[in-house]
Order: C-alpha cells, then structure tokens, then sequence
C-alpha cells in the first residue's frame, strides 16, 4: 500500500504560504508538490472548510492562509486532508472463524487505536509553526546562512511560475 502523502504536502505548502508566498495558485501549489491541480484544489478545499486558507477566484486570484500558523495544528491540517489511515498494518477486514486470527485481530485493533490515540494528541499539541521554526534552524545552519528563497530550498518551485 502506498503512503499516503497528503499530510505531509499540505504542511509543506502551508509552510512556504506563510514563509515565502502570499498568495498562490492552485497551479502553483502542484508545481511545488508535483501533483495536479485538480488534487491540489481538493486538498485545499478541505483546508478551507476548516478556516486555514481562503480562496479567490478569477485574475488575480489564489490561495492564502486565513490564519497565523501558530494557530494551526497538525491534528487540523490531518482532519482536514480527510483524516487519512496512520497506519498500514492492521487487523483482517473480514471476520474469520479461526480462533488465532480473531485473538491476533483482537491484539493489533486494540494496539493501533491506542496509538493512534496517542498520535493524534501528539498532532494536537504541535503547530505548523514549530514545523516552519525547525525548517528555519535546518536553514540557518546552512553555510551562509538562511538562503533566499529558490537557493536551494525549493528548485521545483517558482512562486512566479
């Protein structure tokens, strides 16, 4: 099963939303995640439903970030992408008649709820702005210092594309 990367993405577009583009379009967002458009305005959509960002359309138009990162969570970003699985293991989906199947589904069910639990609560007390801090002190241990954007930080993005 592939890993499902939407978390990951839409931390990374928010990140350079508040650090280095204001306003974004959804072409400009796939470009910088290497996926479609299409994917992307499903994406953020459901980070707008959540207040994160807002959208304009037309000329002109595009992405920004309704509110500061500080006040946004990786639980947020998480549920707004739709809540994806955490995990790729787990129990059978279909229930089983044989007793070391039941007892070994019983095990990882009730494993993986309490560390998915335990994740999510995690998620809830991280913001996207300790995520955008350490990419600043990983930047700045650069030699040279935090470099301007496009030197080295995002080759496959050009917020002027």
């Amino acid at each position: 099963m592939p890993r499902d990367l939407r978390l990951s993405r839409m931390l990374h577009v928010l990140i350079h939303m508040d650090r280095h583009v204001t306003l974004a379009t959804s072409e400009q967002i796939s470009k910088m995640i290497s996926t479609n458009p299409v994917v992307v305005r499903r994406m953020m959509g459901g980070l707008r439903d959540r207040g994160i960002v807002t959208s304009e359309k037309g000329h002109g138009g595009g992405w920004k970030l309704a509110r500061p990162l500080s006040e946004v969570t990786l639980r947020d970003v998480y549920e707004a992408v739709g809540a994806p699985p955490l995990f790729n293991i787990g129990p059978t989906a279909d229930p089983s008649a044989c007793l070391v199947e039941q007892a070994v589904d019983s095990r990882l069910d009730a494993s993986l709820r309490e560390a998915e639990a335990h994740l999510l609560g995690q998620f809830a007390e991280i913001r996207v702005e300790d995520v955008a801090k350490d990419f600043e002190s990983r930047a700045a241990e650069q030699p040279g210092g935090v470099p301007a954007f496009g030197a080295g930080l995002e080759p496959h993005f050009d917020p002027d594309a």
